[in-house]
């Protein structure tokens, strides 16, 4: 089977990944919410793991950092007022880098994201460096909400994770699949894929000349 012509190579989009050091980063729903309980997603503690390195390198960068939780109210996975729906300690915010709550899965609805990127600098046609969860939700929804503003995002695929779900056939779909799935539909469109940290952090990414 031959792959089909992605939608970004046929309007002329580039394919180039961006340096960290000259992006922003979006870290999405780093919440406890998704490393137990009925949330539970495959792979929560790797993408956790990797979005800690992919964080402490942004701030080695001096790249700026906007985090963004969904609050789903009190008594819920997502209430943010309690320990499930924290930020996850390894991922934390520090002074100064701003928190963004949502209550949908595009982090630009209805949020004030879109004036904190403005507020750090960050304009229309910049770079965005997207990871967390869930990849197949409010991932692939914030790459697109960022796309249609004009942003150039870019998703760390090794930074996001997702579940198995009933597909409407009432077959299974996989993690794996759910999670391929997502990411293609981001790299056919809306932006970039990187499939690790280090290919943002390394001196001459993927398809960037130095």
């Amino acid at each position: 089977m031959t792959a089909s012509t992605t939608l970004r190579d046929v309007i002329g989009l580039p394919q180039d990944l961006p340096r960290l050091a000259e992006s922003t980063l979006v870290m999405i729903d780093f919440q406890n919410t998704y490393r137990t309980g009925v949330m539970l997603l495959d792979g929560a503690e790797e993408a956790v793991a990797a979005g800690a390195r992919l964080l402490a390198a942004a701030r080695a960068a001096g790249t700026p950092v906007v985090h963004v939780v969904n609050d789903g109210g009190e008594g819920t996975p997502y209430d943010i007022r309690a320990e499930i729906g924290s930020i996850s300690a390894e991922v934390a915010p520090i002074e100064g880098e701003k928190v963004v709550v949502k209550q949908v899965p595009n982090a630009f609805h209805a949020t004030d994201l879109e004036q904190t990127l403005k507020d750090l600098g960050v304009g229309t046609g910049a770079d965005l460096v997207i990871a967390g969860f869930m990849t197949h939700m409010c991932v692939l929804f914030t790459a697109q909400g960022a796309f249609n503003l004009g942003y150039r995002p870019t998703v760390v695929a090794e930074a996001t994770a997702t579940r198995p779900l009933a597909a409407p056939d009432g077959t299974v779909l996989t993690s794996d699949a759910l999670q391929a799935a997502s990411l293609t539909t981001v790299s056919d469109l809306f932006g970039t894929v990187a499939r690790t940290v280090d290919e943002l952090v390394a001196p001459t990414p993927a398809g960037r000349p130095a």
